[in-house]
C-alpha cells in the first residue's frame, strides 16, 4: 500500500493546504503534527471533551514527555497521535503523512511499518520466544523476518543472549527491554511509549529510559512518552503539560524537581478550577 500524502496547492495567494482535506499543508521536519485536534466522547449534555483543540508539532529526532493530572487527556492524546483513535475533528500527520482520513487497514499497516509502541504491561506473547516477539511486527506486516536484525536490536538492549528464552523466564525489566527492541525492529518514524516504566523499579526504569534516550541520540528516532513520573520525564528534551484537553505549559530539559514543581502548580490550578465549577 502506498501511504497517502497530502497534495499541496496555492489557493488565491493564501498558505498552501491539502487539496484533499482542506487541512494546512504538512510542515517539513516534523515527525508528529496535530492541528486543531479535538476528541469528544458522547453527545449533548453528557459529552466529554477529552481534547479541546490541540496544535502541536514535534521535530524529528526528539524525545518528548507528556504529563498532566488524571483526566487531563494524556491517553487520548497518545491514541489520536498514534492513529489508535480517531479525533472528532482536526488533522494528524506522522512523518508528513496525513492519517486522519485513512481506512482501518491503512492505519494498521502504518502502525506496523512506521510506528513503534512500548506499553506499561509489556504486551509480549508468552508462547513466543524473545526473538519471535521482537520480529512480530515484521511478521504481521508480511515482510521477511530478518533474524540478524532481531539479534542486532536485542544486542542494543543488552539481551543478545536471551533470544531463545520466553518472556516468563525474564524479569520485568528484561521484558520491557524486549518490548523496546520490538519497537525498534522496523526502524520506526515514531516510538509511542505509554507509561513504559510504570511497572518497574527505579533502577530498571532508568535502564529502559536510557534505551529510549539512546534511540533518539544514536538512531535518530522520535519518542513520544506519556508518563506520570517526573524522574522519567526528566530524560526527555521537553515536557508538555496537559490540562483539560489542552497543553497548558511546557518545559525544556527540566530536572525531575522542576518538572514535579510544574506538575504541582498545574494540579492545584485544575483542582481549584474544578472546585469553582462544582
Amino acid at each position: 500500500m502506498r501511504l497517502r500524502k497530502g497534495k499541496r496547492r496555492q489557493v488565491e495567494g493564501r498558505a498552501e493546504v491539502d487539496d484533499r482535506s482542506g487541512a494546512p499543508a504538512a510542515t517539513p521536519g516534523l515527525a508528529v503534527e496535530l492541528r486543531g485536534v479535538r476528541r469528544q466522547y458522547g453527545r449533548g449534555a453528557g459529552a466529554v471533551q477529552a481534547l479541546a483543540g490541540i496544535d502541536l508539532g514535534l521535530p524529528q529526532g526528539t524525545f518528548t514527555a507528556v504529563m498532566g493530572p488524571s483526566g487531563s487527556g494524556k491517553s487520548t492524546f497518545l491514541q489520536c497521535a498514534a492513529g489508535l483513535d480517531r479525533p472528532s475533528s482536526g488533522s494528524v500527520r506522522l512523518g508528513g503523512t496525513e492519517i486522519t482520513g485513512m481506512s482501518e487497514n491503512e492505519l494498521t499497516e502504518l502502525r506496523r511499518s512506521r510506528l513503534g509502541f512500548v506499553f506499561q504491561a509489556f504486551n509480549l506473547l508468552p508462547s513466543l520466544t524473545v526473538e519471535q516477539n521482537v520480529l512480530l511486527p515484521v511478521r504481521l506486516a508480511g515482510q521477511r523476518q530478518d533474524r540478524r536484525r532481531a539479534h542486532a536490536v536485542l544486542a542494543q538492549v543488552g539481551l543478545a543472549d536471551k533470544a531463545r528464552r520466553r518472556p516468563g523466564e525474564l524479569s520485568g525489566g528484561q521484558q520491557q527491554r524486549v518490548a523496546v527492541a520490538r519497537a525498534l525492529v522496523t526502524r520506526p518514524d515514531v516510538i509511542f511509549a505509554d507509561e513504559p516504566t510504570g511497572a518497574l523499579d527505579t533502577g530498571t526504569a532508568a535502564e529502559v529510559l536510557g534505551l529510549l534516550r539512546s534511540a533518539v541520540d544514536t538512531l535518530g528516532a522520535t519518542v513520544v512518552m506519556v508518563t506520570h513520573d517526573p524522574q522519567a520525564a526528566a530524560w526527555a528534551d521537553r515536557v508538555l503539560f496537559l490540562a483539560d484537553g489542552v497543553f497548558a505549559d511546557r518545559l525544556e530539559r527540566g530536572t525531575a524537581e522542576q518538572i514535579a514543581a510544574r506538575m504541582s502548580v498545574l494540579t492545584s490550578r485544575t483542582g481549584a478550577a474544578a472546585g469553582v465549577a462544582a
